[in-house]
């Protein structure tokens, strides 16, 4: 395969260590100047972009990197054992996170990738450099089952480490280390200069041969990325190429495909790969939350932004949650549970109302949109790149209203009726039923199946027609509300649980996730 040829090529697929790698030629740019060949690669954790190199190899391929360039390295915690390794030092200690252990046949040792003497810069893209130990220690026990570190090896840190180990320190025995190293000038001054030795006892003509291999250039982490077709922040496709952006930031840039086949085949085992990952990570976070409470959907969102009612001037990434009770969007994906809770908007998902916008109703070039409105807030219009994931989105939506109208139970709203103060409550099991005075006494009360229609003013005034079951003649009931939007978008909620709770198989499988 050369690396100059014009064309994309087919997706190859072969198993490294019983594991899917798929590669293939494509043409990469910047968006702004001339694409250049590359070759993507893709596992199940990593898409990479790699170039066709002569490189002549400085240590040993099972032996620790001699240069001292950042590397990311993805680590699937264990049950037991965790990512199998133990750090030293901290920002207490004017030292890195560094890598002190790596024990044999876990997580870390697995991957192949991860030396002793390493320092952890990054932990899922956020930056640690500045963490004290015990900080350190928190992030990596709760960054997730799966874990992209990015590390940086220094090589001069090496012999005190295994020293250590060969004295059977204690791992916890942080600040002994830590003293230690830092009494040392050479290692010192290797770590304030970023050098490394490069010591080597034979010739270097005989040390290594120039050999070729595929190098990365990019290397983008998938857990919960992001994968557009879209120019950032517009509603404009872009012609057979796409983008993928990681939690860290890095971005594979514009990759162009010359056949339409195999762009949508590259989207697909992508898209794939990212909800895959993306659920993982769900199922994660849902073992720290009560069965009402738990997360029905993440993923990417755009929602557009408009100015004057003429068109749309942009589009934000946003990522959205349904958990438990509630819809969130974030600007970026919630890292760990604690991060949950900062999310950009939270509305109550019995409270909204979730619809899909028809072709003929968009405002722009973008498809695949959808709106959600809550009371007492202006409708958000937001789109996701396919209409597999709108459906996703909209399955997900219909098991957190059964999730929450089940987990709210009842709601009652303050009305008037006749002249008279009351409330109306909607109740799961019951239906509709108005109370009026002190002593709370029912006035009436239907079942939800005995509604056959409902009409109002857009303000304050309901009208609410129920069936009889006896007479099978139809009774209406006024109502004025002070919350006539909330009330209405409850009623949906309750209205919409029960059509979809006919099902038993959905409601058994709705209150067992």
């Amino acid at each position: 395969m050369k690396v100059s040829d014009t064309m994309a090529t087919p997706i190859e697929e072969k198993l490294d260590q019983n594991l899917k790698v798929r590669t293939g030629m494509v043409h990469v740019s910047d968006g702004k100047s001339r694409p250049e060949p590359l070759r993507l690669n893709l596992t199940m954790e990593l898409l990479s972009l790699q170039k066709l190199e002569v490189v002549t190899p400085t240590s040993h391929p099972n032996g620790p990197p001699m240069e001292s360039k950042e590397r990311m390295v993805q680590i699937t915690r264990q049950k037991q054992g965790g990512l199998g390794l133990s750090i030293k030092g901290g920002a207490e200690h004017k030292l890195p996170i560094l890598i002190s252990r790596i024990y044999k046949d876990q997580a870390a040792d697995i991957t192949g990738q991860l030396f002793v003497g390493d320092a952890i810069i990054k932990v899922n893209g956020e930056y640690i450099t500045a963490c004290p130990h015990d900080d350190a220690v928190n992030i990596l026990r709760n960054a997730g089952d799966i874990v992209v570190l990015t590390v940086k090896h220094y090589r001069a840190a090496t012999p005190f480490l295994q020293k250590q180990l060969t004295k059977d320190t204690p791992d916890s025995d942080n600040d002994a280390t830590c003293a230690e190293l830092k009494a040392d000038e050479g290692y010192k001054s290797s770590v304030n200069s970023g050098t490394i030795s490069r010591s080597c006892s034979r010739p270097m003509s005989i040390c290594s041969e120039p050999e070729k291999r595929w190098t990365d250039v990019v290397a983008v982490p998938l857990m919960m990325a992001y994968v557009t077709r879209y120019i950032y922040g517009t509603d404009k496709l872009r012609q057979n190429a796409f983008e993928v952006r990681g939690l860290n930031g890095v971005t594979t840039g514009v990759i162009h495909c010359d056949e339409l086949a195999i762009l949508s085949q590259w989207l697909k085992l992508i898209t794939d790969n990212v909800v895959g990952l993306t659920h993982l990570q769900m199922k994660l976070y849902n073992r720290n939350f009560a069965v009402g409470e738990r997360i029905e959907y993440m993923g990417w969102v755009n929602e557009g932004v408009i100015n004057n009612n003429i068109s749309w001037q942009s589009y934000k990434p946003r990522f959205l949650l349904l958990k438990g009770t509630e819809v969130m969007l974030f600007e970026t994906p919630p890292l760990n549970v604690a991060g949950i809770s900062k999310a950009l908007v939270v509305y109550k998902v019995y409270q909204t109302m979730f619809r899909i916008v028809k072709e003929s109703e968009t405002v722009d070039s973008r498809q695949h949109c959808f709106l959600l409105q809550s009371s007492g807030h202006e409708p958000r219009y937001l789109s996701v790149e396919t209409r597999q994931e709108l459906l996703r989105i909209e399955n997900s939506w219909n098991a957190a209203i059964v999730t929450s109208v089940i987990k709210l139970g009842r709601k009652t709203f303050a009305v008037s009726h006749h002249g008279k103060s009351g409330g109306l409550t909607l109740d799961w099991q019951a239906g509709f039923s108005l109370t009026e005075g002190a002593d709370s006494a029912v006035v009436w009360q239907y079942k939800f199946s005995q509604l056959r229609g409902s009409s109002d003013d857009g303000k304050s005034k309901l009208k609410l027609h129920f069936q009889d079951h006896d007479s099978r003649a139809i009774e209406t009931k006024e109502l004025e509300c002070q919350v006539l939007q909330s009330l209405l978008f409850c009623m949906h909620a309750f209205l919409t649980a029960k059509v979809a709770s006919v099902d038993p198989a959905f409601l058994s499988s709705i209150q067992q996730t």
